[in-house]
């Protein structure tokens, strides 16, 4: 039986307070490690109840069976619990809740805001306990099976509870994935300007259920044609600091308005005016900001104020927003209305109009003919197969299937679970596995249109195998001591041929499912907004390699494949994906975060594949990432045992441990044909099912 340990600081006797502390693995309780595999309580916002939990460690306890922990947000109440001298349960404001590896469960969101809960820390009940106590012992808490809810069969999960709740609106409307994920990324691009919106790019993919088909979307930013291979290189040669970066010079092509009209044009149910217009109201009427917009905004003061349309709208009087002001966005109000009434408007109307003039008067390179040049591609999903299942991801220009692939197949058939849950040798593999994948990404990867990617070879089971060999259990490699596979050797396995981003995950009830992940690249892109559009501009451009070995804003490395040419798209890392067993749907997951995107998919996958945790577990457990250069293996602060990384250390892994990373999220298939989705703990989002 799982256990966690509850610490009463203090001893003594009669009536007093204690501080009761526990790390917990999720919202639904019953108060686990991440990795249970207790089944979710959720469903229409009522919050959970738990049935028979135990908070023991002696015969006296602090409570008995039958705790119940319910109500909207704030509210606990239980039956036959004796505490400050209250027969009938706890109920108060003063509920801290932080959590160690807490999902952010759906219907459970426990704060109006959703922004308290933060990885890393121990979830903190302040609660006052009569009990008498002879001294400071840890008490524990058992673990029992929570109550099982109904079936979800259709759900939104996003990284922002507004968007995921027009998801839902679309589900609810008779909509299908398609609807619910354009609906949501729509309102993502008016309430996270910061990570995401139309005047960036992505990928998107989507299974079929009727056919069992999954396809995949690229609506990349792409290079203006006036882009040249030393455009960010001063006479020396040499990278100029920040000019991939900041500015309209940074800015590629957006293809996020065309890729989501080009999906729904195919596949939505729903008017494309009726996907669209929770995203016009809640740019019209405002709303109000949250703690990681207020973050990225300060993090990106400077250039914000140096723009003045970005400053009218993302400042007051170049004043910054505070968390809970209200953000109201006219401007981008009215662009929506446009979109929504012709799509093409932002690609040959009055909206490719003012982005083109806005560059022509700021140095950029973006011309009315890239606009109207722009065409989303439908490309051939990335597929392997991990012992039982099918792993579906995207293809180049993204790198993420490709290595997320190369990945598990160089784990392979490695009995993971019995070498334990982030336990050294688990640890060491899956790092020098990663280390692997990053150095080939550096060398084979880029756009498809442009140069030849041996998808075929790295994505090879051989491949995998045979890189499995280089690996030392027992001791790290040094990433200068690992190469990029060469050319000669790879074609042998040929069988013939941002940490801003966010994802939005969507199952609907003919498990319909759609994996979609989109960016501005960097926070607030490029810091720019094309003047009367309210469109804030990517800066893609810097996922190019403006340099061969000079890193990016992620600290990657690219080489030739990856090199600036007019028309290219970007090499990324953005890895939506799609896993099915026995050709029916097992789960979609993604998520934003650069350079860790491929690691972090990997980890969620897997922990729900191989370690059999729930949506909540998997995508709230602590994570680790390698990405052969820097040579560093990152840690998330507090989520690893000081044994296991001092294990690590003799290895020779050279350790960095780092606040959390990431905001993904997943909807898992539950063996009896419901849904479980849950977003990140150390994000904003939410799920919203029904």
């Amino acid at each position: 039986m799982t256990k966690n340990k509850f610490l009463v600081p203090g001893a003594g006797t009669g009536a007093r307070p204690y501080w009761l502390g526990a790390s917990v693995g999720r919202l639904c309780l019953p108060f686990t490690e991440s990795q249970h595999k207790s089944q979710p309580f959720a469903g229409h916002d009522k919050g959970i109840a738990g049935d028979h939990i135990s908070i023991a460690g002696h015969d006296k306890g602090i409570a008995g069976d039958h705790i119940s922990i319910a109500g909207q947000y704030k509210r606990i109440a239980g039956d036959n619990i004796s505490i400050a001298g209250h027969d009938k349960g706890i109920a108060g404001d003063d509920i801290s809740v932080a959590g160690h590896t807490i999902a952010r469960r759906l219907s459970l969101p426990f704060t109006e805001s959703q922004q308290k809960f933060r990885h890393a820390v121990s979830v903190t009940l302040w609660v006052a306990v009569s009990l008498s106590l002879g001294s400071c012992q840890p008490a524990t808490l058992e673990r029992h099976a929570a109550k099982k809810s109904p079936a979800l069969q259709a759900m939104a999960v996003s990284a922002h509870p507004m968007a995921s709740d027009a998801g839902l609106a679309m589900l609810k409307q008779g909509g299908n994935a398609v609807d619910a994920a354009v609906a949501t990324a729509f309102v993502i691009s008016v309430v996270e300007p910061f990570s995401a919106g139309i005047g960036g790019g992505g990928f998107l993919l989507l299974r079929q259920s009727d056919t069992g088909e999954t396809k995949a979307l690229d609506f990349r930013e792409r290079s203006p044609m006036r882009a040249t291979g030393n455009m960010y290189l001063d006479r020396a040669g040499k990278v100029r600091p920040q000019a991939s970066l900041d500015g309209h010079l940074a800015a590629g092509v957006p293809g996020t308005a065309a890729g989501l009209y080009e999906v729904h044009r195919q596949y939505g149910k729903l008017p494309w005016a009726t996907v669209v217009q929770p995203a016009i109201d809640l740019a019209g009427d405002g709303f109000a900001v949250g703690e990681n917009f207020v973050k990225s905004a300060l993090g990106r003061k400077q250039v914000l104020l140096s723009n003045p349309a970005a400053r009218q709208i993302f400042t007051r009087n170049g004043k910054m927003y505070a968390v809970g002001d209200k953000l109201v966005q006219p401007d981008l109000a009215k662009t929506l209305l446009k979109i929504a009434a012709n799509p093409q408007s932002f690609y040959t109307g009055e909206i490719a109009r003012a982005i083109a003039l806005d560059m022509q008067k700021n140095g950029g390179l973006i011309s009315l003919e890239d606009l109207k040049a722009y065409k989303p591609i439908w490309r051939k999903p990335v597929c392997g197969v991990f012992r039982v299942w099918q792993i579906c991801s995207m293809p180049p220009p993204s790198s993420g299937g490709v290595h997320l692939l190369e990945i598990l197949n160089i784990i392979g058939d490695t009995d993971l679970k019995s070498l334990g849950w982030h336990r050294p040798d688990a640890l060491h593999l899956m790092a020098e596995a990663m280390r692997i994948a990053y150095a080939d990404r550096s060398e084979y990867l880029g756009d498809p249109d442009f140069v030849k990617v041996p998808v075929a070879a790295l994505t090879s089971r051989a491949y995998g195998a045979s890189r499995r060999k280089e690996i030392q259990m027992k001791r790290a490699r040094l990433s200068s001591q690992v190469k990029p596979v060469d050319a000669k050797t790879l074609s042998q396995f040929a069988k013939g041929e941002s940490e801003d981003t966010s994802q939005l995950t969507v199952v609907d009830q003919q498990r319909n499912a759609v994996s979609l992940t989109f960016t501005v690249n960097g926070p607030f892109g490029a810091g720019v907004v094309a003047a009367g559009t309210g469109i804030l501009l990517n800066n893609e451009m810097d996922d190019f390699a403006a340099a061969p070995g000079v890193p990016n804003l992620f600290g990657l490395v690219g080489g030739e494949a990856n090199a600036i040419a007019p028309g290219k798209t970007p090499l990324s890392s953005m890895t939506p994906t799609i896993v099915t067993e026995n050709g029916k749907l097992r789960m979609a997951a993604g998520s934003p975060g650069g350079s860790t995107i491929i690691t972090t998919v990997l980890q969620v996958v897997l922990n729900v594949l191989v370690y059999d945790m729930d949506a909540g577990g998997a995508v709230g457990a602590p994570r680790f990432h390698h990405q052969w250069l820097p040579d560093k293996l990152r840690v998330e602060s507090g989520g690893f045992d000081a044994e296991t990384l001092d294990e690590l250390r003799r290895r020779g892994h050279k350790i960095e441990e780092r606040a959390g990373w990431g905001n993904a999220n997943a909807i898992v298939v539950t063996p009896d044909g419901g849904l479980d989705g849950a977003a990140d703990p150390r994000g904003e989002g939410a799920a919203r099912g029904f």
